[in-house]
């Protein structure tokens, strides 16, 4: 069997050569002073259509500062010789793009038309019984963006956080985008199978596309392959943790032991552009996905495009009408997320990608 993706000049993948190259310049335009601070620190581009990768480059450095001064408003540099390059196979920490594995897996296993209270009968306190499986991972439940699990030590504590949370609408009639739907929808999915979600994620999603270096918790021996994330200290983080890499960035992701259904999986270009192509091969609708959004899709959105972004500075998307796919990988909360500064970079290489297409059509 050939494999699902392989290595494409950009005729071979019906893409425009000008146009997919303008990508990595503007991208390493991201990486100085604009005016303040880079956008990001380094970054990984992965662009194709149809079975042909076509673009897969790596700028800037996946380690450049030890800390950050809050009040010079700089990072704390490493000396050249001592920064850490990104490299094609450089793995990042995806933070909320792990929420499409989690939506993957469970409309593999569960009733999404179901009350998540079918499966966890607790998840039906505050008003919470007829709450769907697909309107937690449509972010249809009402529920608030987050709550402080980190700050309650134990996994029953942390269940009954979730459990007496009320609506902050009417569910089913207003869209908040919140961790919460897909923290409950890891809980439906380990209460009906038995099984932690990382087995899960790896038995339906990772495992069979053989993305190998995808995964909840990395060992250390990966590390110098790791992406750094940022000096994480209060009042801008949650959590004292100074310079976080190689463990999950997300405060509640790691209070949960780096598995939640909302953040913790770590990843590589290609093993995503693996999942894109199965994504696009299997058609949509894909629960638990943003669908044409100009703001990080470009014009790639408008014909049914569907993606998603991480906090870190991630993001992918995949394009059902002209079968293209990018995957933009960012360090861009590293030293400090006070310099995360908008999607420009994103919404720009993923308007080169359907350009690209567009000026190699016939």
């Amino acid at each position: 069997m050939a494999p699902p993706l392989s290595r494409s000049t950009c005729p071979d993948a019906g893409l425009d050569t000008d146009e997919l190259n303008r990508i990595v310049p503007e991208l390493t335009g991201a990486l100085r002073p604009a005016p303040d601070h880079p956008w990001c620190a380094g970054a990984v581009v992965l662009a194709g259509r149809g079975n042909g990768v076509a673009l897969h480059e790596a700028i800037g450095s996946a380690v450049r500062y030890t800390g950050y001064d809050e009040h010079a408003d700089r990072g704390v540099e490493l000396p050249a010789d001592g920064r850490v390059p990104m490299r094609p196979d450089t793995l990042f920490d995806l933070a909320s793009l792990t929420k499409l594995f989690t939506s993957v897996v469970a409309a593999r296993l569960l009733d999404l038309d179901a009350p998540a209270a079918s499966y966890v009968p607790g998840f039906a306190e505050a008003g919470k019984a007829a709450v769907t499986v697909r309107q937690l991972l449509d972010h249809m439940s009402g529920l608030r963006p987050e709550l402080p699990f980190y700050d309650e030590a134990t996994p029953e504590g942390r269940a009954r956080m979730l459990w007496r949370e009320e609506p902050l609408h009417a569910p089913g009639t207003l869209r908040v985008y919140s961790d919460l739907n897909l923290i409950a929808v890891q809980q439906c999915l380990e209460a009906a199978t038995g099984r932690p979600l990382d087995a899960l994620v790896h038995e339906h999603v990772t495992g069979p596309l053989g993305m190998a270096d995808t995964r909840f918790n990395p060992p250390p021996e990966l590390l110098p392959r790791i992406a750094a994330t940022e000096d994480q200290r209060r009042p801008w983080g949650k959590l004292d943790r100074g310079m976080v890499h190689g463990t999950v960035h997300d405060e509640n992701a790691f209070a949960m032991g780096g598995v939640s259904g909302h953040a913790g999986i770590f990843s590589t270009a290609w093993d995503l552009a693996l999942l894109c192509r199965a994504l696009l091969d299997a058609g949509g609708p894909w629960p638990g996905f943003e669908v044409d959004q100009p703001w990080f899709m470009g014009e790639l959105a408008g014909g049914g495009a569907a993606g998603h972004t991480g906090f870190t500075g991630t993001s992918l998307v995949i394009d059902p009408v002209s079968d293209a796919f990018l995957v933009l990988l960012t360090n861009s909360v590293h030293p400090t997320r006070t310099w995360r500064d908008g999607s420009a970079p994103r919404a720009a290489a993923a308007t080169s990608l359907a350009r690209a297409v567009r000026a190699a059509r016939p």
